[in-house]
C-alpha cells in the first residue's frame, strides 16, 4: 500500500508522502554517558519546528536532567540514564510526526506548520517545502545507489522464525542433573552418620 498525499492531513507524517525522507543524522555521546544525554543533529536539511537551522534537534528527552521551571518541561520528561539509542530514535521519529509548537527551535517553520495544520492542508507552503526536501533526499539516495522503500510492504522486515534451539534446555538439564547428584551425595553423607552415632554405644 502506498501512502497518499492526503494521508498527512489525517495524522500521518508529511515525511511519508509517496516515499519517506532519507535523512542522515549524527548522534554524539558524551564521556559520562548514560548519565548525560547525547546530542542529535540532522546532517540532512530539515524544515521542522523543533529542528534548528544547523540541524540540532530540540527535544525534552535530550535535555539534561535539571530542574528548570522556565523551560516548561517536567524533570520526568528530560534525560535519564535508562534511556538508550532506541528510545532516542523513537522520540525523534515521533517528533517529526507531531511537532511541538509551544517551544519551537525554528519559529518560522512553527508558524508555517500551524497554518498548514489549522487549514487542514489547504495552506500548502509548509507541505511544499517538505515535499522538496523529500525529493532532494530521494535524488541523493539514488545517486548513492540506495533503494528507498516506497510501500509499507518494503518497509516491513521479514524475519525468520528461530529454529528450535535446545541449547537452553540442555543447559537446564545439565544443571538439574548436577542438583540431583548433589542431593544424592548429601543423602549418602547423612547415611554414614546414621549407622552408629546415637552416643549410646557401650564400651
Amino acid at each position: 500500500m502506498k501512502l497518499k498525499p492526503g494521508d498527512a492531513v489525517k495524522g500521518k507524517s508529511l515525511y511519508l508522502q509517496g516515499f519517506p525522507l532519507l535523512s542522515v543524522a549524527h548522534i554524539k555521546f558524551p564521556i559520562d554517558y548514560p548519565y548525560s544525554p547525547p546530542t542529535f543533529r540532522f546532517l540532512t536539511k530539515m524544515w521542522h519546528p523543533n529542528i534548528y537551522e544547523n540541524g540540532d534537534v530540540c527535544i525534552s528527552i535530550l535535555h539534561p536532567p535539571v530542574d528548570d521551571p522556565q523551560s516548561g518541561e517536567l524533570p520526568s520528561e528530560r534525560w535519564n540514564p535508562t534511556q538508550n539509542v532506541r528510545t532516542i530514535l523513537l522520540s525523534v521519529i515521533s517528533l517529526l510526526n507531531e511537532p511541538n509548537t509551544f517551544s519551537p527551535a525554528n519559529v518560522d517553520a512553527s508558524v508555517m506548520f500551524r497554518k498548514w495544520r489549522d487549514s487542514k492542508g489547504k495552506d500548502k507552503e509548509y507541505a511544499e517545502i517538505i515535499r522538496k526536501q523529500v525529493l532532494a533526499t530521494k535524488a541523493e539516495a539514488e545517486k548513492d545507489g540506495v533503494k528507498v522503500p516506497t510501500t509499507l510492504a518494503e518497509y516491513c522486515i521479514k524475519t525468520k522464525v528461530p529454529s528450535n534451539d535446545n541449547s537452553s534446555d540442555l543447559l537446564y538439564d545439565d544443571l538439574y542433573d548436577d542438583d540431583i547428584d548433589d542431593e544424592d551425595e548429601e543423602e549418602e553423607d547423612a547415611d554414614c552418620y546414621d549407622d552408629d552415632d546415637s552416643g549410646n554405644e557401650e564400651s
